[in-house]
């Protein structure tokens, strides 16, 4: 990693996961003798509210667990607009920015009450607010392997495949496989190298 502090930050809606990926992430930097700190937000995640994980990585400081405005190196979100949410807080002109494509509508809209954004208009802006925007999807590939839920994972093989962070995509195997069942190890791996190569050329 060229920046030392790296602030990272994965968002996301409640029951999409983003919690476990930034703990995957987090354990296998700790493994490659970085010093970690995660921090978490959470809305009203059992009713899809937003939760953002913070994810500060140095090799010579513990730091505090929330990232200061401004000063986020990328984000990870998991959901559209929750991109949109974070990046006027935390980006910046050089913010790298990995969003899952598919939308997760809150009660509001599905109760017609509001209405979501245009996802064209919604990617032109995430890419006004970014300085590099990777566009993924990621629930369309885990629905493709089976489950919706891997979409978390499919989002840090294309996380890796950015080379922002000091992992490997073996080191974050080996992270799932400490912490999964067997029976998932496949699907799981199978998910990551999807995630990379969806972000590749």
């Amino acid at each position: 990693m060229d920046k030392d502090p790296f602030n990272l930050i994965i968002t996301g809606v409640g029951g999409q996961g983003n919690v476990l990926a930034s703990q995957i992430i987090g354990r296998t930097l700790l493994k490659n003798e970085y010093k970690v700190t995660v921090g978490e937000t959470y809305g009203l995640s059992q009713r899809g509210g937003a939760v953002l994980s913070h994810i500060r990585v140095s090799k010579k400081m513990t730091l505090g667990p929330l990232i200061p405005m401004g000063l986020a190196h990328a984000v990870v979100a998991l959901e559209p607009a929750e991109a949109l949410r974070v990046l006027p807080d935390y980006g910046n002109k050089d913010v790298v920015t990995v969003v899952n494509s598919r939308p997760v509508h809150p009660m509001g809209v599905i109760a017609g009450e509001t209405v979501y954004p245009d996802l064209d208009v919604l990617k032109e802006k995430l890419q006004e607010l970014s300085g590099q925007l990777y566009w993924v999807d990621a629930t369309q590939i885990a629905m493709e392997l089976g489950d919706a839920i891997l979409a978390n994972v499919v989002m840090l093989g294309a996380l890796i495949q950015t080379g922002l962070l000091d992992v490997s995509a073996e080191s974050v195997i080996h992270e799932i496989e400490d912490n999964f069942p067997e029976s998932k190890w496949d699907v799981n791996r199978k998910a990551l190298t999807k995630g990379m190569e969806a972000v590749t050329g």
